[in-house]
């Protein structure tokens, strides 16, 4: 009777062991290796960095620019309506200055106190005003002055009536002027020889009129005519009526 042996596998002792693998990383995420060893470092976050000066005065200057920009074109619009609206107006009502001219000049006291050389005199002036407007009223207001010079002596002052002129208008206008001058003498001798040499006397007239103009139905604010007339006359004999040789008026607006 053969007995039966059993044979067990058995592990070889001279055999290599198979290698074993890590359950676990050795080395930690995020950590570095250092030339010494294996140590782990936590990450460090920086503070943030602080606006630098200049990087301010850019930002300052990029602000102001945009701002001058900005007005700049406001004020570009705002001259392109203004500019529009007068041209719209030029074209429906087509405004022309209106002329002034000195009809007639007397001279109706002309005293010389002998005491203190003073000088009185009184002016009737005629003046004619014309409005070749056909769509533009005038409205000449009241505080109105209006004077007569010889070279810079003020003669006589007065001022205008106020009324209304009409499209297209011609208007005569009577005023009454007054004057006093102190130490005359002189003036008399002046305009005595002026006289004898060229046979005229020069002389000048300022008129300075607060005016409203009607633009059709609409009325504008009060602005200022200023009228400046060089006046050549024969004479200034009292109580006559002085020939007018020569009437050069120039006329602006004042605000």
């Amino acid at each position: 009777m053969s007995e039966h042996q059993k044979i067990y596998p058995v592990s070889d002792p001279e055999a290599p062991s198979p290698p074993t693998h890590p359950t676990a990383p050795l080395v930690s995420r995020g950590s570095a290796r250092s030339e010494q060893g294996d140590t782990t470092k936590e990450s460090v976050t920086q503070p943030p960095q602080l606006d630098s000066p200049q990087r301010k005065k850019k930002g300052r200057r990029s602000c102001w620019c945009r701002c001058v920009c900005y007005t700049l074109l406001v004020l570009f619009l705002l001259i392109v309506v203004v500019g529009a609206a007068v041209g719209i107006l030029y074209l429906v009502f087509r405004p022309k200055l209106p002329d002034y001219n000195i009809d007639r000049l007397q001279l109706t006291r002309s005293t010389l106190n002998n005491q203190d050389s003073s000088l009185s005199t009184a002016f009737n002036v005629t003046i004619t005003a014309k409005n070749p407007n056909e769509k533009i009223g005038i409205y000449y207001e009241g505080g109105s002055k209006i004077s007569v010079l010889y070279m810079q002596t003020r003669l006589s002052n007065g001022s205008l009536p106020k009324f209304y002129q009409g499209h297209e208008n011609t208007t005569i206008i009577f005023v009454e002027m007054t004057g006093y001058t102190q130490n005359a003498t002189s003036l008399m001798a002046t305009l005595l020889e002026q006289q004898q040499l060229t046979g005229s006397i020069p002389l000048r007239i300022r008129v300075t009129q607060p005016v409203r103009i009607k633009l059709g139905k609409l009325k504008l604010p009060e602005v200022k005519f200023l009228v400046r007339c060089g006046v050549f006359v024969d004479s200034l004999a009292a109580n006559s009526v002085i020939r007018v040789r020569n009437s050069n008026c120039k006329f602006r607006f004042r605000l």
